[in-house]
């Protein structure tokens, strides 16, 4: 099930937010994620966030946030990976919005791989000035 983030999601999210960032980017150092938990921690309750909910369990195992048409991110706990949550999230959001943007690190292979299936186009490289990593813009139009 998806649903609308409260604010009772919040430690679930950043978990699932830490975990993720650590196991998809091992070329960015940890600490890089867990100096800026707080701060995100911060700002979840301004992005607009969906969370997808494993059926009769009440946990979450997935979420997308979004700041307006831009993708924050996709963050799928590892056990829920390979599974349709994330296309579930996509598919959510693009039901509401007409263009989605969102940068990824050109070393996580499998993100942009899940994009380009996702009918997202690569629109530039850019450089992240936080991490010194190479990114992709993509979009996607309806």
């Amino acid at each position: 099930m998806i649903r609308k983030h409260v604010a009772g999601d919040i430690d679930s999210v950043m978990q699932i937010w830490l975990n993720t960032n650590i196991q998809a980017h091992s070329f960015i150092s940890q600490d890089y994620w867990k100096s800026n938990f707080d701060m995100v921690k911060e700002m979840i309750p301004l992005a607009e966030i969906y969370v997808h909910e494993v059926d009769n369990a009440n946990q979450i195992d997935g979420f997308i946030g979004l700041n307006n048409d831009y993708i924050e991110g996709i963050f799928i706990k590892d056990v829920a990976q390979s599974k349709g949550t994330g296309k579930q999230l996509l598919d959510q959001v693009k039901k509401i919005k007409s263009t989605l943007k969102l940068n990824v690190y050109q070393k996580n292979e499998r993100a942009i791989q899940f994009y380009l299936r996702e009918e997202f186009s690569i629109q530039s490289e850019c450089v992240d000035d936080n991490t010194g990593e190479k990114e992709f813009t993509m979009v996607w139009k309806c």
